[in-house]
């Protein structure tokens, strides 16, 4: 799927984590966000994406508003200004993501799994050749009439059933033609957690659907969550985004900048004197 062309309604989104402070590497994958919504005329849209409450904390929060304004970024919808699919916090849409807990749970495309990461990662089926997880053993899943129906999903991880050998495919605006085989590339994952979060791949799945996203920028490093949330797509009938994954900065050691890493920060760079024109000039190209 292409991106849409000028004359249709493109809406773009920028999903921070405020688990700690930007760093450049995010401000590049946003900036090139807002320039694909610059470039369709379209809309953008920052969603906070703070469902983990345990990680995610407010003063985080407020200095991601502040270092995105200081470094250009101007969007049109957020928890900030408002707009017609609020709310734009994640965590305040809980009821909105156990609604669609149910709908999967109602067409069986997801099961209760006592297995925990742990066992997982003690599993006697080790990866795959190239592969960045461990795949959940099919014989672990429950026969689908074996298990009777919650009300709630807390207090056990469920699963989306993969289907096993299928081919996963997609274009990507910058990598090109894309495809994961369920089963082998990846397996059965977790779409709630026995802590009562919901996991990353249903929230932005749902909530890039319910705020009408038609494009997703980030980075590179979720291709593969990509064919995961394309199954979801699917299983609930919705038309998934189109999909642009950005390289990912890393610093002169070759490793991917994290939110741990030193110096990077958007607001310790501002604090060395850093503007953002400086900095937009300075970065790698994409």
């Amino acid at each position: 799927m292409a991106a849409p062309k000028p004359e249709q309604s493109y809406r773009g989104r920028l999903a921070p984590t405020p688990t700690g402070y930007l760093h450049l590497g995010h401000a590049r994958t946003f900036w090139i966000a807002q320039e694909r919504a610059r470039a369709y005329g379209g809309k953008l849209v920052l969603r906070i994406e703070d469902i983990d409450l345990a990680r995610c904390k407010p003063e985080y929060t407020a200095a991601m508003l502040e270092d995105l304004r200081w470094f250009g970024f101007a969007w049109d919808e957020g928890p900030d200004v408002g707009g017609a699919f609020a709310s734009y916090t994640q965590s305040e849409r809980r009821k909105f993501h156990l609604e669609i807990w149910r709908q999967l749970l109602a067409g069986k495309w997801i099961y209760p799994s006592a297995h925990s990461r742990k066992d997982l990662e003690h599993a006697p089926r080790a990866p795959h050749e190239g592969e960045a997880e461990t795949i959940f053993p099919s014989h672990w899943r429950p026969a689908p009439d074996s298990w009777t129906p919650t009300e709630t999903p807390d207090g056990i991880n469920w699963r989306f059933r993969v289907p096993d050998g299928e081919r996963i495919e997609f274009p990507d605006g910058r990598c090109g033609p894309q495809a994961f085989e369920a089963g082998r590339d990846f397996g059965d994952f977790v779409v709630w957690r026995r802590d009562g979060v919901p996991a990353y791949e249903l929230v932005v799945a749902a909530d890039d659907h319910a705020m009408e996203i038609t494009e997703v920028v980030r980075g590179e490093d979720l291709l593969l969550s990509t064919a995961r949330q394309i199954l979801i797509y699917r299983a609930l009938g919705w038309t998934p985004p189109a999909w642009f994954h950005c390289p990912l900065m890393r610093d002169a050691s070759g490793q991917r900048l994290a939110k741990r890493t030193a110096g990077l920060a958007l607001r310790e760079l501002r604090a060395a004197g850093k503007t953002p024109e400086q900095l937009r000039a300075d970065w790698p190209a994409a």
